[in-house]
């Protein structure tokens, strides 16, 4: 609901947004308070929670509400049918909230726009039993192939856990981080946090480290008791805080949520953690702020030891606090410490590695003050008024029609890293001299994934290309109107051999070779990180009697694709598609994934920061090499080779 109400709240503050209402179910329970039983409650002039009644109004268990479902669906159609107005978009969260907004759709043909915020798969790999997980894929599947949009919360949410369902289309996909979950400002007064654990604690001024979370099993708190119960000094240097929930007492709740607070209560009885180990029964929306702040102010740490987490909420509001963190290596919590430098992660499932990070961050005293200022500041980014901003531009292409434009006789691509980024004056001269040439089709080839390529070029303010060409060449995008849909014949033309179980594990394996992450291996491309020549070279030869090519650019990124893909091939593929003759072909870039690309394009631009990868191309009558760098360096490109057809 913190989600849904940060979102609202924001979209509702925008002067394009008309109203956004939250609906949920009437629920007419005693013990709740009258509040949930209310139909329709303002927040303010353009926000408001709506609660559909079903003949069932009760407090419903996840599972009694599925069977719960249709009828709120009817209901809801029902009202809607007649509201003096209908919604322009319905945004679902979770997969029964999208099987409710497909039937709204199905009857009044609302879009709908479809977050996780959770997906089963990933719970499924890590061995957390779920008896009902069958059924629960079952609705996430059905749910990504019938959204219109979906928005993911990081990218190994995007392009990593949505892409394993086989209803996943990367061009519906949209990475959009949510904001920082509590917005009040750390508190001065702490002792609502000193009160809240005082009685748990036998010195209480000791660093805290910290835990916030659900009480259910993928959050692996148990692991984390266990993990702190059998380092006795660990121990002896901080205290272990858990929120897991509210309770009422250790049988309260659903069955995980008792089954992990059971498991909870074990751990702090056999590692005999009574008066080092707080776990709260109770608490409020301000304890929580206030609990932050005095984990900053003991000189704590957050720690998020899921088994897999989709996003990681938690992390954001800590950094907002100034807290640093470890967390969970699997999942959303990579993205979001690369994003905001405010901690480390580790493995879970390796507890010593896990302590380990957590003793550094106590122990190095300028490393906690980097990573408590750089999370405070960089978090002040993820905020909702961004999110809203983003969320409304995302949900505009849906109605967007598209502009008229002539057939293109020339095609113009570029890389992104270091080529069309890197200098903003530079980068403002691309929109006018593409405005310039009517007929020049603008397209970018790089090894960046989808998402990626589309959050820098939106970043950098580029004009929107008619093609992308990702992943190092090895997937094509074309956009159709507001739209993007992926080059299928392509995808089927690189497929002819290509088999990477029979490298994969071999060329991991091999000295001074190292796994890039799972987030960037994608079905025709396995990339990895190699420095040294002869890693290289080993690489190389492993790999030597198979269809496939490999591509080592800046310095350390290795790329293997198969043998007909590339960005060059890529190119050609593009230039065809459209039907433009290879010598009105411009190709620019500046490092070694854009050599094979430049190799074989007629009309090459070198901007002047290019990498020592692509010396060989100098002296080339097909390559012009430009005086300035990045974007600068294409359009200046593009206006010599403009200067050598007239002449």
């Amino acid at each position: 609901m913190t989600y849904a109400l940060g979102a609202a709240q924001a979209l509702a503050a925008r002067d394009d947004v008309t109203g956004v209402e939250i609906v949920t179910r009437l629920i007419d329970d005693p013990t709740l308070g009258p509040a949930y039983a209310l139909p329709y409650e303002p927040i303010d002039a353009k926000l408001a929670v709506r609660r559909i009644a079903t003949a069932n109004r009760a407090y419903l268990s996840k599972e009694a509400n599925a069977a719960d479902r249709d009828a709120f669906a009817e209901a809801l159609i029902a009202h809607l049918a007649t509201a003096p107005h209908l919604p322009d978009v319905i945004h679902a969260h979770f997969a029964d909230a999208a099987e409710v907004a497909r039937k709204v759709r199905d009857r009044f043909g609302i879009p709908f726009v479809y977050t996780a915020h959770s997906l089963g798969i990933d719970k499924l790999h890590s061995g957390v039993g779920d008896p009902g997980m069958a059924r629960r894929l079952a609705e996430e599947t059905d749910a990504i192939g019938a959204a219109d949009l979906i928005v993911a919360s990081s990218r190994d949410e995007a392009e990593r856990q949505l892409m394993l369902y086989p209803t996943a289309c990367p061009t519906r996909i949209h990475c959009l981080p949510p904001g920082a979950g509590i917005a009040e400002s750390t508190p001065t007064d702490l002792d609502a946090a000193r009160r809240l654990i005082a009685p748990f604690l036998r010195d209480p001024d000791k660093p805290m480290i910290l835990a916030i979370a659900r009480a259910v099993a993928k959050k692996n708190l148990a692991g984390l008791v266990d993990l702190y119960g059998a380092d006795a000094d660990l121990r002896a240097r901080a205290n272990l805080v858990i929120v897991a929930g509210l309770r009422d007492g250790p049988d309260s709740g659903e069955p995980e949520q008792r089954a992990v607070i059971a498991s909870l209560l074990a751990g702090m009885d056999r590692h005999d953690l009574y008066g080092s180990m707080a776990l709260p029964k109770r608490h409020s929306r301000a304890d929580i702020a206030a609990l932050y702040a005095l984990a900053r102010a003991s000189g704590g740490v957050f720690v998020n030891p899921a088994l897999v987490e989709p996003y990681g909420l938690t992390l954001t509001e800590a950094a907002l606090h100034g807290v640093p963190v470890v967390a969970t290596c699997h999942g959303g919590p990579a993205d979001i410490v690369a994003t905001l430098h405010h901690g480390r992660i580790a493995d879970p499932r390796d507890p010593r590695a896990f302590a380990d990070a957590i003793r550094a961050l106590l122990d190095d005293g300028i490393e906690w003050a980097r990573c408590s200022a750089e999370g405070a500041i960089r978090s002040k980014t993820l905020d909702w008024h961004g999110y809203a901003a983003r969320f409304v531009e995302i949900v505009r292409s849906l109605r967007a029609v598209p502009a008229a434009s002539p057939a293109p006789t020339r095609l113009l691509l570029c890389d992104i890293d270091n080529t069309l980024t890197g200098c903003t004056a530079g980068a403002a001269d691309v929109a006018p001299f593409l405005a310039s040439q009517p007929t020049l089709a603008f397209g970018v080839a790089t090894g960046r994934s989808l998402q990626e390529a589309e959050r820098l070029l939106r970043e950098w303010r580029m004009p929107t290309p008619r093609v992308l060409i990702t992943s190092v060449g090895s997937e094509i995008y074309w956009r159709d109107g507001t739209r993007l849909r992926p080059d299928t014949g392509y995808a089927e033309w690189i497929d002819e051999g290509w088999d990477p179980d029979a490298f994969d594990a071999v060329v991991g394996a091999l000295e001074g070779v190292e796994r890039q992450p799972a987030v960037e291996q994608r079905r025709y491309k396995r990339s990895y990180f190699v420095e040294a020549r002869g890693a290289i070279a080993a690489v190389r030869a492993a790999v030597a009697h198979l269809p496939v090519r490999v591509i080592h650019s800046h310095g350390r990124l290795l790329d293997i694709l198969p043998a007909r893909a590339g960005k060059g091939a890529a190119m050609k593929w593009v230039a065809r598609s459209l039907g433009i003759a290879a010598e009105h072909v411009y190709a620019a870039g500046d490092s070694g994934n854009d050599l094979d690309m430049l190799s074989q394009v007629r009309n090459g631009i070198l901007v002047a920061n290019h990498s020592a990868e692509l010396k060989p191309l100098i002296g080339r009558p097909t390559i012009y090499v430009s005086r300035r760098p990045h974007a600068g360096g294409v359009v200046e490109g593009m206006r010599a080779f403009a200067g050598r057809a007239a002449a």
